[in-house]
């Protein structure tokens, strides 16, 4: 049970490491509300359909399996080509964290040669890492999780308790110990916060920390997305990613099509309760079919929030990546018809998610 809480959490959160920037921008008082009502309005929710779906579905592959087994392979795909960008844009974010905590101890490897050069040395490393087998055990990697209808729910309950805390205290340690000053609260920052405090042990505590976290951060990310593409693959799915825009564009982007991902999550979640709602579930939220609407709510409204507040330029990119996908799956579909690729089904599929497989084949044909 620990050893899973804490690869959840890494999965997640990894801790307060990075969340400077949230002080400099909205200053202390609201930085702090947000990680106390954050939890109730996305991250409670969240975790209540992710345990529940998960033990329905006890095998790799995730949200990709839940969203094609209540509305078909094309929303499975659509749902698998939002999130898994999403997971690798924010992999390429942890090295660059990683040598921000360690640059005031090492300047040298602030710009740079020196820079470039261990970015792709720890990314390397951190890869080979997960190659040998240090894999993470969350929603995509259900089928991986021992006795997952006892271990599940429990875990993802103690990880957003952990996940809250060790975010909402060091910042308010961290705020109410030194004069504020919001220019200063940038990444990496914390460990400095930690030097004034506690002196030059806390200091490489802290980065020492921020290392050990935004390593296993990386490795959790890559697993994870590894097993969701496993599952992309098994429901006849592909990936394509984007080039030709700037790293800042895609960064900014990738909100849109996550939202995107995340409404389709709850729609699934709703559809399953509505259309199998005999299905085994061997966690199941205790809320009817209303309830199951309501928990929605909150993180939805949210999303919409987000989308609100995109400018102009990161909405027309996200739409194109949305439109990109839009006509991806019909022309792998028309590949796989034509028999220039051949797709399989997984045999470890739920019937049900294979009668809607093959019901949406039988109408393309």
């Amino acid at each position: 049970m620990i050893p899973l809480v804490f690869l959840i959490f890494y999965e997640v959160s990894g801790g307060p490491f990075g969340a400077e920037g949230i002080v400099n921008v909205a200053g202390p008082l609201l930085a702090l509300l947000g990680f106390i009502i954050f939890p109730f309005i996305s991250c409670i929710p969240e975790a209540l359909i992710t345990a529940e779906m998960s033990t329905m579905f006890p095998i790799n592959g995730g949200v990709v399996v839940w969203v094609s087994s209540a509305l078909g392979p094309f929303w499975g795909f659509q749902v698998g080509r939002m999130k898994w960008p999403c997971g690798v844009i924010d992999n390429a974010l942890y090295p660059v964290l990683f040598l921000d905590y360690l640059k005031s101890a090492i300047p040298v490897l602030s710009t740079g040669l020196p820079r470039v050069a261990s970015i792709l040395i720890l990314t390397l490393l951190l890869t080979y890492l997960n190659y040998r087998g240090l894999t993470i055990v969350v929603s995509t990697l259900a089928g991986e999780v021992a006795n997952p209808k006892q271990t599940l729910p429990k875990a993802l309950c103690y990880s957003v308790i952990f996940v809250t805390l060790s975010n909402f205290l060091p910042l308010l340690s961290g705020t109410g110990a030194i004069p504020l000053n919001r220019e200063l609260w940038t990444d990496g920052f914390l460990a400095e916060v930690a030097g004034t405090i506690g002196g030059g042990w806390l200091r490489v505590w802290v980065q020492v920390a921020a290392a050990t976290s935004n390593m296993g951060m990386f490795i959790a990310e890559m697993s994870s997305d590894s097993f969701q593409l496993l599952g992309m693959a098994e429901l006849a799915s592909g990936v394509l990613l984007l080039s030709g825009l700037s790293f800042q564009d895609i960064v900014a982007a990738e909100n849109m099509p996550y939202c995107g991902g995340m409404v389709l999550e709850f729609v699934a979640f709703v559809r399953m309760r509505v259309k199998h709602p005999a299905a085994s579930r061997p966690y199941k939220i205790p809320a009817g079919t209303v309830g199951s609407v309501l928990i929605c709510v909150p993180p939805i409204v949210l999303i919409c929030l987000v989308v609100v507040l995109l400018t102009l330029k990161v909405a027309v990119v996200s739409f194109v990546m949305v439109m990109v996908g839009l006509l991806m799956k019909p022309c792998l579909d028309h590949m796989d018809r034509k028999r220039r690729v051949q797709f399989s089904v997984s045999c470890d599929l739920p019937e049900f998610q294979k009668e809607s497989q093959e019901m949406e084949e039988s109408l393309l044909r």
